[in-house]
């Protein structure tokens, strides 16, 4: 049976249509990408450059709906477009008329518009992680580079879904995307609800709660990674509420130089190779890899 996004037998590879006209109106979803980044998509998103759209293409989780690709780069991406199938349209134009297209020299020549799908309640995501795993819940990370480096940290080290607050940015914006090589399109991702208690929800479903503070109790060095293990991560600056801080096991850093604290993306891969590491996880499992 073939893998989820792989072509069957049987189906044909989809038909590369040219494109000369930037005006052209199949291609609105391109268009001034910069201004749409701002106001938002509803349910779709863009994916940018070959690592992301092959990301893309091999998930289960998100729909890619077309592909604006310079005429230079169709035929290194010519197995993407036949995994894709014939239900997504392709097109090509050449690098002038694409930068005109989407407003600004677009080097990569490579996009993707994609569907979201399905966005599952917090508690049910937990529900259907068996045995030993390891899981991220964010709050208030504002900033998408900062989105983009967790989320690519997560697949490194094996996180198998990621929880994230109210207050935190959209995972799915063209930067958080690309920064995170994709791995924002394969990591099961759930929103929580404004009032919903993270700490009771993860002792719910069996998971530990650990609490990354420049205070904390325990030294990440001294921590054994628990068979089901929460990280929780908050804003740089403010960091977690209170509130959760004083009903979880906290854990810092220790480091030298008068700082008592690390951006949250490097935190957030030093943690996840930790609790992996303890694990005894060499090749940890989630998402796949990353190649870039």
């Amino acid at each position: 049976m073939p893998r989820p996004g792989q072509r069957r037998p049987g189906e044909s590879v989809p038909t590369v249509i040219p494109i000369g006209d930037p005006g052209d109106p199949r291609l609105e979803v391109f268009r001034r990408l910069r201004d749409r980044d701002v106001v938002g998509r509803g349910g779709g998103f863009i994916a940018e450059g070959e690592v992301v759209v092959r990301a893309l293409a091999r998930g289960a989780l998100h729909q890619a709906e077309c592909l604006l690709l310079a005429e230079r780069r169709v035929n290194r991406l010519a197995p993407v477009i036949a995994r894709l199938g014939p239900r997504v349209a392709v097109y090509s134009a050449s690098q002038a008329v694409m930068d005109e297209i989407v407003g600004f020299p677009i080097h990569r020549g490579i996009l993707a518009f994609g569907r979201r799908g399905r966005t599952p309640a917090a508690g049910d995501l937990l529900a259907e992680l068996e045995g030993p795993a390891i899981v991220l819940a964010l709050f208030g990370i504002a900033n998408h580079d900062n989105m983009g480096g967790i989320l690519r940290n997560a697949a490194a080290f094996g996180a198998r879904a990621v929880l994230l607050g109210a207050d935190c940015c959209d995972p799915f914006y063209r930067k958080a995307i690309r920064v995170s090589v994709g791995a924002a399109l394969t990591l099961p991702i759930a929103h929580l609800a404004a009032d919903e208690d993270i700490v009771r929800l993860l002792a719910r479903h069996g998971f530990a709660p650990l609490a990354l503070s420049p205070t904390g109790e325990t030294p990440l060095r001294d921590l054994d990674a628990p068979a089901r293990a929460a990280v929780m991560l908050g804003a740089e600056g403010p960091g977690l509420p209170a509130a959760i801080l004083s009903r979880a096991h906290t854990i810092r850093i220790p480091m030298s130089g008068g700082l008592d604290s690390l951006n949250v993306a490097t935190t957030s891969g030093i943690v996840l190779h930790h609790l992996a590491s303890r694990a005894g996880q060499s090749e940890v499992a989630g998402a796949g890899p990353i190649v870039i």
